[in-house]
């Protein structure tokens, strides 16, 4: 039997995009394929919406850019330019529908500087890797900014997120219904993993070789092989957790409920 293999590799992408497309259209189209529920996502403290170029990338680049590798430490990715970061929102979230770049707002603690935010950009997080057809997605590329750790900020953001995400479509607030949330944090990452445990989040394993990590970030990462493909390119291990909607209606809401009161 004779087969053949026409496959040709895409077209190389440009590291960054055009001056003209890193902000998105006016008026910006987060192009999200789920209902937006604003109720769902805000409480008396924190407010998580969706990260809009134009309003909050400055305020993101001035607080994080000089910081450096530092806080991407145990992430699989990272952007050294403001450029490069908007690329990299654009291309992985809003031109996938069922993706979304989310911001943080602490509304306890007002910004002069920037009156319209209704607080203080305090953090990011993203849905992302999700599934529609198995109602399954992640909460992911979680940073909290230092001024505002070891506040109320992670707790409230991260728990705003998952009722979202696990409430039925007829509950108050509603949410999306999906089935299953996870989180996947590098082994070392220990304040990922406690806040993921704080939340109710169920360890499942430990999955070994999963991201080949960007040359700024190799310091946390495993050596591979004599004549691997990608040279001395190092990779990361990383633990997944899940909350499951059995999980959720079986006293995980309360327990989110509760740590975001606290």
């Amino acid at each position: 039997m004779s087969f053949v293999n026409h496959y040709v590799p895409p077209a190389l992408q440009s590291s960054v995009l055009p001056d003209s497309e890193l902000y998105g259209p006016d008026p910006y189209d987060i192009n999200f394929a789920y209902p937006l529920h604003a109720e769902a996502l805000e409480n008396e403290r924190v407010r998580v919406t969706p990260f809009v170029p134009a309003v909050h990338a400055k305020i993101y680049w001035e607080t994080i850019g000089p910081l450096g590798t530092d806080i991407f430490r145990y992430f699989s990715s990272f952007h050294a330019t403001l450029p490069a970061f908007l690329t990299f929102v654009e291309r992985q979230y809003r031109r996938q529908p069922h993706e979304q770049f989310f911001v943080a707002i602490d509304k306890t603690r007002p910004d002069p500087a920037h009156p319209e935010l209704g607080g203080s950009l305090a953090a990011i997080l993203t849905m992302m890797n999700t599934v529609p057809q198995d109602l399954i997605s992640e909460i992911g590329f979680i940073a909290v900014f230092p001024a505002f750790r070891h506040t109320h900020v992670a707790r409230n953001m991260v728990g705003l997120l998952m009722r979202y995400l696990l409430e039925l479509p007829s509950a108050s607030p509603p949410g999306l219904g999906f089935r299953r949330v996870s989180w996947v944090a590098h082994p070392k990452n220990e304040p990922s993993l406690g806040l993921a445990k704080a939340m109710g989040f169920t360890r499942e394993g430990h999955l070994r070789w999963l991201r080949v990590l960007p040359e700024a970030l190799g310091a946390e990462g495993r050596t591979p092989r004599e004549g691997d493909p990608l040279g001395d390119r190092k990779a990361r291990d990383s633990v997944i957790l899940s909350m499951c909607w059995d999980d959720w209606e079986s006293g995980g809401k309360e327990n989110v409920m509760a740590k975001m009161a606290k």
